[in-house]
Order: structure tokens, then sequence, then C-alpha cells
């Protein structure tokens, strides 16, 4: 044991200051800090594009200034992460997206202050709680990991879902059709055992193109669409800044760090499941953030308030997406196995070093010293970013009042650069338009969007764990203990979910203000939109007996099942709508007409510029496009002087370009022009 300790002691000093090596260490790891510090800001670069981009800088570096670099950038994004998510309501990537729900609604709310300071707290608290936690369990790991098994994993795949979805109170029946929708829009790509086409749309777009599905699609994308576009088309709408009431103060931080304590009970709790989830190979953070959220909701007394700016659901997935950093370590270091895709690319990095991972890495007379140093890498990051954070917050803040207009083309192009660096194609930002106005229609239609994106999380790992589990076992993994604990609590959720509906029904909540006008001036279009969720199951159902589920019935074999259970809850869903907007129709709604028609105009008119922006891009490039598209949206579509739409855009151009081509050098929509 006191060799254990001793090599603790010798991590810490191996990456301060306090000795050449040391000091070598810590300047690689500032390094990495200062490039994850803006990868996290920028949409679409997350952890593990960081440690991709930065692999190849480590070969001729020791072992510890190597991790000390790559964990020092790959540390810090999910914490700058949320600084875009609040202040723009564009996640900095996919890990970062539960922190858009409630932190970007404080921010329009006029508390980003307060909101950021919540996020910063808790993802340092987390932080430090899964790198002790990596200290505290690397003796006892294997059995922690060993005891969940391919079932089990496939019902808390389908636990998160149903958490989240149960989130939307007089809404379940919508969540769990959109989180059903997710996992077939999971399904789209190669079958990941035969490696068959699936949803790829040859018929329709032709062979050649179809090939641009073939990778799936990606999270990102799915993101960004589904949360950038409606906030942008709302930013527009309204015609105000983010913050539509200015009632943020100085001590609007301060408040954010002292909810963090106040709620400190929910920080541990979350960072738990954070570091748990992260332990369990292949979760990983969009799931880690997901649960922690559906946890700070379920755990609270006033569920209403989620989704309007509650701080515990900022202050719940910012401590588990940090937790679950030191919890994704331990399966790979002690194993060997990746706990997500950054850990897999870190794995890259032992090789590279000639280090094996495994019980080398727990020999103290070996590298358990350089494991060690692990954990205090994380904790010294994480202090080292909030505390920059912190120094610059009161001008960030800022941000959020300035006019929306100034704002609006910055964001749609950080959302188009964000879609692009996935795969590097324009397809993407077409991606990105289709599921942002499907995001818009659902924010509308009074759909909740959080479980449609867990779907897509965990989709593969429900669909790998479902096909091992039944071919394994038959139907008798229904009765495995962990199965029927996990059953429980699934079921309990969706009880629990009917009783609150129930009681809001009771207390005359039944829709929403913005539902409730589509109802009374356009009744058809709530079940119509319903009915577009079951075309999509239907064609599911028909391509799994129909198209490529009759050669390969194995690849279908995933996708019918859920397509005959979403093609019913969609149809249960369109029947709800149905019933609702006749019985609602005769409701006294006290709604300015006027203002609703101006309000549709102007959403047309900016569904428009997205759109033209796009065609821009394909046709002219990103670089040019941000000069000549921002100059043209201020000038012609927000009205404003000459000379602010000049400098803006002048601006706009400046940065894209300077930060994107000259010196991060990665690859921009060139256009078909320029080709």
């Amino acid at each position: 044991m006191l060799e254990y300790f001793d090599s603790l002691f010798q991590g810490l000093v191996a990456i301060l200051p306090l000795a050449p090596a040391g000091v070598k260490a810590f300047t690689f790891m500032l390094v990495g800090i200062f490039i994850g510090f803006w990868v996290g800001i920028l949409p679409g670069l997350g952890g593990a594009a960081t440690l991709a981009l930065m692999l190849p800088f480590i070969y001729q570096m020791d072992p510890v200034s190597a991790f000390a670099f790559l964990l020092g950038s790959n540390a810090v994004t999910a914490t700058t992460g949320d600084i875009t998510s609040v202040l723009f309501g564009v996640p900095g990537e996919g890990t970062t997206a539960a922190t858009v729900v409630d932190g970007h609604a404080m921010a329009k709310n006029g508390e980003a202050g307060r909101a950021l300071g919540a996020a910063l707290m808790s993802s340092l608290i987390g932080a430090v709680f899964g790198a002790f936690l990596l200290a505290l369990a690397i003796p006892i790991v294997q059995p922690l990991v060993l005891a969940i098994g391919a079932a089990e994993f496939f019902m808390l795949a389908i636990l998160g879902i149903t958490f989240v979805a149960s989130v939307s109170g007089s809404n379940l029946l919508k969540g769990i059709t959109a989180g059903a929708f997710g996992l077939i829009l999971a399904t789209i790509g190669l079958d990941p055992v035969t490696s068959v086409p699936r949803f790829t749309f040859e018929s329709i777009i032709g062979e050649g193109a179809s090939l641009f599905f073939w990778d799936g699609i990606s999270l990102i994308v799915v993101t960004v669409g589904l949360f950038a576009i409606p906030e942008i088309i709302d930013l527009a709408v309204q015609g105000t800044s983010i913050a539509r009431e200015k009632v943020e103060k100085i001590g609007g931080v301060l408040q954010g760090v002292k909810d963090t304590f106040r709620h400190g009970w929910l920080v541990l709790r979350c960072s738990a499941l954070g570091a748990y989830i992260g332990l369990l190979p292949g979760l990983g953070g969009g799931a880690a953030q997901w649960v922690a959220y559906a946890h700070a909701v379920q755990s609270s007394k006033d569920k209403g308030r989620f989704g309007k700016g509650a701080v515990e659901g900022v202050l719940g997935p910012g401590a588990a997406n940090n937790s679950k950093e030191g919890g994704s370590l331990i399966p790979t270091v002690a194993f060997g196995v990746p706990g997500s895709v950054s850990m897999a690319i870190l794995l890259g990095a032992f090789i590279i070093q000639g280090i094996t991972p495994g019980p080398d890495m727990l020999d103290p007379e070996k590298y358990l010293t350089l494991t060690f140093s692990f954990v205090w890498l994380i904790v010294l990051a994480n202090v080292i970013t909030v505390t920059v954070c912190f120094l610059f917050l009161g001008q960030l803040v800022k941000v959020t009042y300035v006019k929306g207009t100034y704002l609006v083309p910055f964001i749609l192009l950080l959302v188009f650069m964000g879609g692009f660096t996935e795969k590097n194609d324009i397809g993407d930002i077409a991606l990105v338009l289709f599921f942002g106005g499907l995001g818009w229609l659902m924010v509308q239609f009074n759909w909740p969007r959080p479980p449609l994106l867990l779907g897509i999380v965990l989709g593969d790992i429900a669909e790998a764990n479902f096909f091992i589990a039944s071919s394994t076992y038959g139907v008798s993994w229904l009765l495995h203990p962990g199965v029927v604990v996990i059953g429980l609590l699934i079921a309990a959720a969706v009880v629990y979910s009917i009783y609150q509906a129930r009681k809001q029904s009771r207390e005359g909540k039944v829709v929403s203000d913005v539902e409730l006008e589509i109802i009374i001036r356009k009744p058809v279009y709530p079940p119509l939109f319903a009915l577009t969720f079951a075309a999509v199951f239907l064609y599911v159902v028909r391509e799994g007996f129909l198209g490529f589920g009759v050669e390969f019935p194995r690849a279908a074999f995933f996708p019918r099942i859920i397509g005959f259970i979403g093609l019913a809850l969609s149809l249960a869903v369109f029947a709800n709508d149905f019933y609702k907007t006749f019985r609602l129709r005769g409701e006294n709604v006290k709604a300015d007409a006027n203002r609703l028609v101006i309000a549709q105009r102007r959403a047309l008119a900016m569904i428009s510029w997205i759109f033209g922006l796009f065609i821009s891009v394909w046709l002219l490039g990103f670089n040019l496009t941000a000069l000549l598209g921002t100059f043209l949206y201020l000038k012609l579509g927000a009205w404003e002087r000459w000379a602010i739409s000049l400098i803006l855009a002048l601006v706009a151009w400046g940065f894209f370009y300077g930060i994107f081509d000259l010196s991060l050098h990665l690859p921009v929509p060139r256009g078909i022009k320029w080709n």
C-alpha cells in the first residue's frame, strides 16, 4: 500500500514545475489546455478530434510529457464546450448538448453568468471526482466492468431513453416516439456485423450519392441541427438579444457557484453517474450527460422548471461530462479496453510510446507512477481551465446582450462549420439544415428533442447488445436479475410520468401556449406532424420485410422491432393529437393575430436566409460566404447601417479565415466554383 501512495506522490511531482522534467511536462500540459480551450468552444470539434489532431506531435516526447499534452487538451473540451452551449445554444461538442436545454434557456432569461458559473464549478467538481475515482478504483475495477452483460447493456440504453422521455411530462408518448426515431436514425449506414447498407436511399438518390450515408449520420450534425437552428430562427423572430431580460448582474456568476454547493448532493450523484457510465466501455459522455440530466429532473420536486432555465439542468450534465473522463480512463488503462472514442484514440498514444495498457500500468516497478500522473493531470488541467474561464466570464456574458441580428450570421456560420468538420462533406451541412427544420417543427408542435438525440447516441449500443443477448440466451435474458431490476426502473419512470401528466391535466396544464395557438389557428397541423413519424416507421417496416430484409434478415432484425414499436407509438400520438385538437378548438386563447402573422413571416424569412447561405457556401465556398453572406444578411435581411454591415462582414471573414483556415488548417467548403 505504501508503494501506491509513493507512486501517487511521484505522479504529482512528475507534472509540477519543480524539476526540469516536471517543467517540461507542465509546459506541454499548458499548451494542450490552450488548444483544448479553443477547440471546445468551436462547435463540432470535441475531445476526440483534439486528440486525433495532436497525436502526431508526441513521437519525440517522453511518456509523461506526451500524456500531459494529450490529457491537458482533452480534459478541458467538455468544460469550455459548455460556454458555447450556454451562450449561443450551439453545443461546443456532442457531450455538451444536454447543457443547451436549460443553460441556454437561462441565458435567454438574462442569467447567462449564473448558468456559466454553475456549469464551470460543477465541471470542476465532476473532474476532480472522476480523477480521484480513477485513483481509488484501479485495484477493484475488474468486477465492476465484468458485472455488466449484453442484456443489461441493452436495458440500460432503453432506461436512458425512457428516463429522458419521461421528463416530457404530458408528452411522454411523444418523448418515447422521438427516442424510437433516434434509434432508427442510428441504424442508417452499414450494419456493424454483415456490412449491409441500411436506409441509404439508393433508389431515391442513386447508388453513388448513397455512399454518403454508409458511415451513418453524425451525432454532431444532429445535435447542432436540432438545437442550434431553432434558436437562430427564434432569435431572428424575437428581434432581441439572446438575453431578453437584462437582469444579469456581476454576482450572477457567483450565484451559479453557490448553486453548485447548494445542490452539492445532486452534483456528487451526477458525478458518480458520469464516472460509472464512463467506466462502461462504449457508452461515453453522450450517454452520461443525458442520464445525469434525466436524474436531475427525476429527483426534482418541480419538474416543470426544466427546459425553461432550471439550474439543476446545468449542474447535472456539467458534473457528469467531466467525471466520465476519469471513469473512461479506468478500463483503458487497466484492460486496454477504451471507455470512449477519445480513449480509443488515446490507446494510439500508448502504442506510439511503446506502452501496453494492462498489468504494467498498475505495477509500481513499471508505469504506476505514470498512471497516477493521469489523475493529477485531469485535476490540474480543469483547475487551470476553470480559473481562466472565471477571469473572463464577465466579458463573455456581455455577448448575450449584443443585438441578435449582429450574432445571427456568426452563429449560423459556426453551425455550418460545426457540421462540416465531422466528415468534411457539404452533405453534412445539408443534414444540419434538415435536422434544424425538424427541430424547429418539434418545438412548434411541442415534441421533446432530447430523447431523439439520446436514441442516436445509444442506438448502436442498444442494437449490438440486443442481438448478442437474443442470440446467446434467446428470450431467457429477460429473466436476468439485472434486466428485471432495470425493467422495474423503466416501468416506474413511465408510471410516474403518467401520474404527473394526469396531475397537470387536472390543473389545466394540458398544452403549451405555442401549441394551443397552433391548434386554434391550424388544427390539422399537429396530427399531420405525428403522421410524418408514422410514415417514417412504416417505411422502416417495409424495408425490413420487403427491402434489404429479404436477403439479410440479420441486418433487419433490430429495425423491424423498433419500426413496429415506433409505428404503434406514432399512431397513438396521432390519435391523441387528433382528440386534443378538436377538444381544445373551443378554448379562448389570448393571442394577438397580427403578432402571430408577423412572427410567422419573420420565421419564413429567416429560414430563406439560412437556405440561401447554404447555397452560397455550396457555390462560392465558406470564406467568401463569411464575407458576402454576412454583409447581405445584415444589410438586406436585418436592415442594418452600411458601416455596421461592412465592419461585421469583415470581422466574420477575418475570424473564420484566420481561425479555421490559417491557424488550424482545417478543411473548409471551397465551393464548386473553385473546385
